[in-house]
């Protein structure tokens, strides 16, 4: 997934991706460090945390066995720590990555590996440090993920900006965030074709609400200048729900794009190969996941997909309408082995299905599923 977290200030730019805010599940825990010299930390200058997704995967696509393989899908070094009240950093990188800046960016920032990389600073309870984007499934450390959704897979979220912070109570607080809208050339993002807008920004407005901690949302709103006459607007609505031992999240996403970034329509169609990708493409995504702590050490959940993917207005001899639905199944077991650590294991099974419809059977393209069953382990584990 292309992912990304805002660190902004409250006057100035940092180098930082746009928006995420996911919780430490190692917070609490005792680091290497003082598991090795037995000496308490007593201070919170720095951080070190290694985030870790490893897994055995047994792969399946239209019935047929493709292969089975160890996979290092996350592995993330993480650096952050609280300078005084007023001053924070935070540096997080992806290691199997690309580290290296996209040719003709805007923002000279790797276009993949980086998801936080800026200072925090804090005045009053006015503006303060936070990353701001709709969704429960965004907002969630990438480690935790098994399956993304296509909404949120396809983003391209590696941006540079700053992120403002009105808290209006404890319970409820309004970001907005203003970023640069592409990292890379206009060629590489969209193709031939279109003409570099002079302000290239993306807008974003959040609403982090808290019902007694029983029920949160995460939604926002978002105005992305393309090009030069093309915007995209992107509405999120993440809701979750907290009852004891049972967690429950539900995310509608919808997204309607002057140009085709996420790129899934203008691949059905195969519009890449001419040099450019279509104009009014339109996702609309659902993702519902419950999950059930019925003992300390073991955890059992299920999730489902929905998505429909299609153009909102014809292409020329493009029709307009759907082009296809992508449906995904999750279920998984945890095993949490140690009391004071987020360590757990997992067996997860995962599906996918593509359904398309006869118009874009049209360009070539055919019905088709995937399964996966993985066995490995998640840590976040905390070094210093």
């Amino acid at each position: 997934m292309k992912k990304s977290i805002l660190f902004g200030m409250m006057l100035c730019m940092t180098l930082t991706v746009s928006a995420q805010q996911d919780k430490d599940a190692s917070a609490g825990e005792q680091s290497l460090f003082e598991r090795v010299v037995k000496l308490e930390k007593k201070q919170d200058y720095f951080h070190l945390l290694l985030n870790l997704n490893n897994s055995f995967d047994v792969n399946q696509g239209d019935g047929d066995f493709q292969n089975a393989k160890f996979n290092m899908r996350q592995i993330r070094i993480e650096a952050k720590g609280n300078i005084n009240e007023t001053f924070s950093f935070r540096w997080r990188q992806r290691l199997n990555r690309n580290n290296t800046p996209a040719p003709d960016g805007i923002d000279n920032m790797p276009a993949s590996s980086i998801d936080v990389a800026g200072i925090g600073v804090k005045t009053g309870d006015v503006f303060s440090m936070c990353a701001a984007y709709g969704g429960i499934e965004f907002d969630l450390n990438p480690i935790e993920i098994y399956e993304y959704s296509d909404m949120v897979d396809y983003m391209s979220n590696f941006l540079t900006g700053a992120n403002f912070q009105f808290q209006l109570n404890p319970n409820h607080q309004l970001q907005l965030q203003i970023l640069d809208s592409r990292s890379a050339s206009m060629e590489d993002m969209y193709g031939l074709g279109y003409e570099q807008s002079k302000v290239p920004l993306l807008y974003t407005l959040n609403w982090n609400g808290s019902f007694g901690g029983v029920f949160n949302t995460r939604w926002s709103y978002s105005i992305m200048s393309q090009a030069k006459g093309y915007q995209s607007y992107y509405l999120a609505l993440g809701n979750e729900l907290n009852l004891n031992k049972f967690n429950a999240f539900f995310d509608v996403m919808y997204m309607r794009e002057g140009i085709d970034r996420e790129g899934i329509v203008s691949g059905i169609v195969g519009t890449n190969a001419l040099g450019g990708h279509l104009n009014d493409a339109q996702y609309l995504s659902f993702v519902l996941k419950a999950q059930y702590r019925f003992n300390p050490k073991w955890n059992v959940f299920v999730q489902g997909m929905l998505e429909n993917e299609g153009l909102s207005k014809a292409n020329g001899p493009i029709e307009k309408g759907k082009y296809r639905t992508a449906y995904g199944y999750l279920a998984g077991l945890e095993f949490y082995p140690l009391k004071n650590s987020n360590l757990h294991f997992f067996l997860t099974y995962v599906g996918r299905n593509y359904s398309y419809t006869d118009r874009a059977k049209a360009y070539g393209n055919s019905n088709y599923n995937t399964n996966r069953i993985s066995l490995g382990y998640i840590w976040q584990l905390p070094m210093f």
